[in-house]
């Protein structure tokens, strides 16, 4: 879809005025929880309050222990409650079962991780042919591709769309060298879905149904509704500008089929929690203990994704702490779905949280860009990021325009344009001419997104990236890049009327 949303900030500043309320019930409990998990429910339950967030899904590992929960409602004009087994859209967490299918054929023997993509699909290509020669499978999972990766075209909905899909990338541009640089690109992971078809002659949904959730009795999870007979669904609820809250959207919960390798995966928190505890495991015959961490070994070039990264392993995004050990994450957003997963391996912990929100950004931002869920539950935390001050010579290489594309379902090319100035030591972020954002660096290169008004929280980290010579080329933000030069003239696409800094399918 393209970039229309308001930013994160503005949303959550309009639900809160002008938004819907929702009545949480409070959740069933069982004898001698925890106190950290009380805590938890608590927080849940006041951010949907706040924000305005219909209903939520808790799956938590703590202490040899599952705790599955519901909150809210499925939809606020026929409501029924939230469970564990309620089904949401997990957007890109679908992306860790796409890395753990394509895992299951290397151990296999049928897939190399570092063979080129062309060894499977010798047709392929984007516009840059010698990079499409040289891109290989592994980097395809660990989002250093280099291609465009918001490519979001509706194939259709049969057999062929991953194939139609895969045809249609020789429009993408190449961006940065295959392997150099980390950026999230849905449109690789979609393209490893069609390695998968292609390599075992099913499709893409039989081959995960048949290798990943029906041996660990997922029952919840699919594709398709009608593989989860009775489902109670948890339909999206989007931003409503004319009334400024958040309004039931059903026609929302489609996504096409071209995107199911990259965010399509319908899920319970019960079955989620179950995919985290299969990961912390020993694994077995769906996938080797081998496999299962070689998934969160080896990451790529690092970065931000919201949160700075080591890099991405096999899809997972791999986080450090101050403590050491590192936080194994994903997470997902659709129009109306956004949901967050995340792991600690050395302290056996796991935590999904599921919205049918749009304003469930913020509930997430709460529980997984911020370290209180970490230092709770895990004993561990974010890297600081002290925001400095910096003078107006140290900011004059990061100032100026920049721009980033994605395309929409129906081809269309979006352009987001924004600009760089200078301000009290810190970066404005100028969208429509109009300072919309405020970002402190805390580290050469990476910065921290601050309020406008001077506030000293600490939010989202971004970073800008450097050319071979040195000066500085991109920023990346939410793992997107957008390029620094003079202002880019679309050739019959349209340019973004919001500053949307958190894309779909992340």
């Amino acid at each position: 879809m393209p970039p229309q949303q308001l930013s994160r900030r503005n949303l959550l500043r309009a639900t809160a005025a002008g938004g819907f309320v929702t009545a949480v019930p409070a959740p069933q409990r069982l004898t001698r929880v925890p106190s950290a998990v009380r805590e938890l429910e608590e927080k849940i339950q006041a951010g949907m309050e706040r924000y305005g967030i219909a209903g939520v899904g808790l799956g938590l590992w703590y202490r040899g222990n599952e705790y599955v929960r519901g909150f809210g409602v499925t939809r606020t004009d026929a409501p029924e409650d939230v469970d564990g087994d309620t089904v949401f859209r997990v957007g890109s967490t679908t992306k860790t079962f796409t890395g753990a299918a394509v895992m299951r054929l290397v151990e296999q023997g049928r897939i190399d991780l570092d063979h080129t993509v062309r060894s499977y699909l010798p047709g392929f290509r984007t516009t840059d042919a010698a990079a499409s020669s040289r891109v290989t499978v592994r980097q395809t999972l660990n989002h250093t591709a280099g291609w465009l990766g918001d490519f979001f075209l509706d194939t259709g909905d049969d057999a062929g769309a991953l194939a139609r899909y895969v045809a249609a990338m020789d429009r993408l541009p190449q961006l940065t060298p295959p392997g150099r640089v980390f950026a999230y690109n849905n449109a690789a992971l979609t393209l490893a879905g069609r390695l998968i078809e292609v390599v075992t002659r099913r499709s893409y949904e039989e081959e995960v149904r048949r290798g990943l959730l029906d041996p660990l009795r997922l029952s919840r999870s699919g594709f398709f509704l009608d593989e989860i007979p009775g489902a109670r669904v948890a339909q999206p609820h989007v931003y409503d500008p004319a009334t400024g809250g958040i309004v039931v959207s059903p026609e929302s919960w489609r996504i096409p089929r071209s995107l199911h390798p990259a965010g399509a995966l319908i899920s319970s928190a019960r079955d989620q929690i179950r995919w985290a505890r299969f990961h912390l495991g020993n694994g077995g015959r769906v996938l080797s203990g081998r496999s299962i961490r070689a998934m969160r070994s080896r990451p790529g070039p690092g970065g931000t994704l919201f949160v700075e990264l080591d890099g991405a392993g096999v899809t997972w995004m791999l986080r450090p702490t101050a403590e050491g050990p590192t936080v194994v994450q994903h997470g997902g957003d659709w129009s109306g779905q956004h949901s967050g997963f995340l792991m600690v391996p050395a302290r056996d912990f796991a935590i999904t949280v599921l919205t049918n929100s749009d304003a469930g950004t913020a509930l997430l931002d709460d529980l997984f860009v911020d370290d209180w869920a970490l230092r709770r539950f895990a004993g561990v935390s974010n890297i600081p990021a002290p925001p400095l001050t910096l003078t107006d010579a140290e900011l004059a290489p990061y100032l100026g325009h920049y721009s980033g594309q994605q395309i929409d379902i129906d081809g269309t090319v979006y352009t987001q344009e924004f600009e760089f100035v200078a301000d009290n030591g810190r970066l404005v972020l100028m969208f429509g001419g109009q300072a919309v954002d405020g970002f402190a660096f805390y580290r050469k290169d990476y910065v921290v997104d601050l309020p406008l008004n001077g506030g000293t929280e600490e939010g989202l980290r971004a970073n800008f990236v450097r050319g071979p010579d040195g000066t500085v080329q991109w920023f990346r933000f939410g793992g997107r890049l957008f390029r620094r030069g003079a202002p880019y003239t679309a050739r019959g696409g349209r340019r973004a009327t919001n500053y949307n800094p958190r894309s779909l399918l992340s």
